[in-house]
């Protein structure tokens, strides 16, 4: 894509409103612009970002045997009753159509996906059964804040699975475990898994996925030996107080949560008397485990880890091009000619052909933060100088050598 021609151009100075890096640096850099708090409009080259962040999280989920749907958002209040969610959750937004009938928002699909497997559940070797959807929520947050990392509209990646007992449910809860710590390593987060309150969904403990940052609302406590880690809101133990698990002085930090299992037992199975017959012929009810990790929350905090004082360094698995080409000097023609040879050679490109100076070049190069740069200048004739967002140092190499590097 040809830079002149992208709809949403960086701007110098951040919004004034933005208390966050993300939210400045997103704004700032042509990825989303705010309609109103907690709520954004994602550009061309934000949603290419949410994009590429999904489908990094459904490589997963499919691989662990998930099944994706696609459930509504909007929600019958009878389902919400038979649950007790209507009168007990506090962030459902809650609308009224003219004929008077009352629906939710989905904040949250236990409500949908439960009756809908009971369409699906009848004996235990239908079991164990996992479906998931990557789509909005709502929540009817008080406080949005934080740019994307709180919004009352976000991106998420939600997942329920159905299990016979509960040795079977905490068997998969492991290998979502696993799954969920390759996702966030795979976008350049180191994410703790953080023991906390179940909340309204169940008064089990669950787990939380919690990457330090200081843009998160959380506070958790966490060993720097071993992997134990506790929210603050749990905890009984204060800081430098001896590990439970190996007896290191615990820290406190701030952090964002970036995704959560809960183990919602038989709850919602009870509620909607989903049951199946067991081997012996006699009716349970199936263990439910939900699982899910914010795509747009992932999206605002890889910005809020992967940035210096000149813009956002996005991974180059979540970045929206490979490379940003840059021509000088009136070296336009050859470097049309490089855009359109990587092109050809699959690979994404972010060419700034616009009628700037090379500081104005560099610095929103520096801003929108694709892993590689590419510049182009007639003093250097078919040489073309290669470098990484995250180095200074930078390098002169062929065309041929450039391609072999992308691929």
């Amino acid at each position: 894509m040809k830079l002149s021609k992208l709809a949403f151009q960086v701007t110098k100075t951040p919004p004034t409103n933005a208390d966050t890096i993300n939210h400045k640096l997103l704004v700032q850099a042509g990825y989303v612009r705010q309609l109103m708090a907690g709520v954004y409009t994602y550009t061309n080259l934000g949603l290419k970002v949410l994009r590429n962040i999904e489908n990094i999280v459904r490589e997963e989920m499919d691989a662990l045997g998930g099944q994706e749907i696609l459930m509504p958002a909007l929600h019958p209040k009878a389902n919400w009753l038979i649950t007790d969610g209507w009168n007990k959750i506090d962030v459902l937004f809650k609308l009224q159509s003219r004929t008077g009938r009352e629906y939710a928002l989905g904040q949250s699909h236990e409500e949908i996906v439960t009756p809908l497997a009971k369409e699906l559940i009848h004996s235990y070797k239908d079991l164990p059964l996992t479906l998931y959807q990557i789509q909005w929520k709502y929540r009817d947050e008080l406080r949005a804040k934080s740019g994307i990392l709180r919004c009352r509209e976000f991106f998420m990646k939600d997942m329920y699975s159905f299990h016979e007992n509960q040795a079977d449910f905490e068997k998969f809860y492991g290998e979502v475990k696993a799954a969920y710590l390759r996702i966030f390593q795979r976008l350049g987060l180191t994410a703790k898994v953080t023991e906390a309150s179940g909340g309204s969904f169940t008064q089990k403990i669950s787990y939380e996925f919690m990457v330090l940052t200081e843009a998160g609302e959380d506070n958790i406590f966490y060993c720097d030996r071993c992997d134990y880690c506790i929210n603050q809101e749990i905890a009984t133990i204060t800081e430098g107080d001896a590990c439970p698990k190996c007896g290191a002085p615990l820290k406190l930090a701030r952090a964002a949560e970036v995704g959560n299992v809960f183990d919602l037992g038989q709850k919602f199975s009870k509620d909607f008397d989903l049951t199946f017959a067991n081997k012996n012929g006699e009716k349970k009810y199936p263990i439910m485990g939900c699982y899910g990790i914010g795509i747009s929350r992932c999206m605002g905090v890889i910005v809020e880890k992967h940035h210096d004082e000149k813009g956002i360094i996005w991974p180059a698995c979540v970045a929206p091009f490979a490379v940003s080409l840059i021509a000088l000097n009136g070296a336009e023609p050859y470097a049309n000619h490089v855009y359109e040879t990587l092109q050809q050679a699959g690979i994404k490109v972010l060419f700034d052909d616009r009628f700037q100076s090379a500081g104005s070049k560099f610095a929103a190069a520096d801003l929108i933060g694709l892993p590689i740069r590419l510049v182009i200048s007639s003093r250097n004739g078919k040489q073309i100088e290669w470098k990484k967002r995250d180095q200074a140092e930078s390098e002169l190499i062929d065309l041929e050598t450039v391609i072999k590097r992308l691929q």
